[in-house]
């Protein structure tokens, strides 16, 4: 605890470094191109998070601290997993859809190529 009391400047600027990596994580995952890209983003927001509860733990010599910061820690794996999934079910399933679609363009082109064979 000689740190803290030392360098308390230390904490306090890495806690203002963290909170502007979480608005820049935040802008990424409202603008990201993709859902990959909102998912990665919000995965580091709950890290970031789990950092700032242990830095303000060690700051705070707060224990209890440490066990809210590993129960985020499960929750956020989970929210990221059952995200992880959601997204590759939708991606499934548009996938299926252009894949149909494209059959039935395909079938369409070929019946309109048999036609002019028939027209000629």
């Amino acid at each position: 605890m000689e740190l803290v009391e030392k360098f308390p400047w230390i904490f306090t600027a890495m806690l203002i470094f963290l909170a502007l990596l979480i608005v820049a994580c935040l802008i990424r995952a409202i603008i990201g191109p993709t859902i990959a890209d909102r998912l990665v983003a919000v995965n580091m927001m709950g890290t970031m998070v789990m950092v700032i509860i242990s830095i303000l733990a060690v700051v705070m010599q707060e224990g209890y601290l440490v066990d809210i910061c590993l129960i985020y820690a499960m929750i956020s794996f989970i929210a990221v997993v059952v995200l992880t999934k959601v997204y590759t079910g939708v991606y499934l399933e548009r996938r299926s859809k252009v894949g149909k679609n494209a059959d039935a363009g395909q079938k369409e082109m070929e019946k309109k190529g048999e036609r002019r064979h028939a027209d000629s």
